[in-house]
């Protein structure tokens, strides 16, 4: 059984991959407890997008997953800087197709007791990065299954 102080508590890794930036866009949640045990993870594919809008997509995927998780406080590990200072307030968010999402992320923060963001460099963001980019990869595989072969022509 966990310590009150641990109750609740869910250590998020995301990130958001952009082939092309933009491109075919993908994002990966990884999930642990307080003491690095995995819970949960997502990969999921997120059509044409650019490179920070992944990583915002990314963020709403994990908070959506923390929701479901029941976590009350929750530490979030980014990549990217960008992210993390535009959570804290440090930098501006300019960029209006970044706006609504930065805004979303904002609302879905306050449903949780408390949180915390930092950014940790690529290396330590494997396993997220791993997910996003199995994402693109199975969407890959899937495109190139549906293309005709052997000179197949389509109907």
């Amino acid at each position: 059984m966990k310590s009150p102080g641990e109750r609740g508590r869910l250590v998020i890794y995301i990130d958001g991959a952009s082939r092309g930036n933009p491109g075919r866009a993908g994002a990966g949640v990884w999930i642990t407890d307080g003491e690095g045990r995995k819970i949960s993870e997502v990969s999921c594919y997120l059509g044409h997008k650019t490179n920070n809008q992944a990583e915002y997509w990314a963020f709403l995927l994990a908070l959506r997953e923390a929701e479901r998780l029941k976590g009350e406080h929750i530490q979030i590990f980014t990549d990217s800087e960008l992210v993390e200072r535009q959570i804290k307030g440090i930098y501006r968010v300019k960029d209006l197709g970044l706006k609504a999402l930065h805004n979303r992320v904002l609302q879905d923060l306050k449903t949780f007791s408390s949180f915390e963001i930092e950014s940790i460099p690529r290396e330590e963001n494997e396993e997220a990065d791993r997910l996003a980019n199995q994402a693109i990869e199975r969407r890959i595989a899937r495109e190139k299954g549906r293309e005709p072969k052997n000179g197949d022509k389509l109907s």
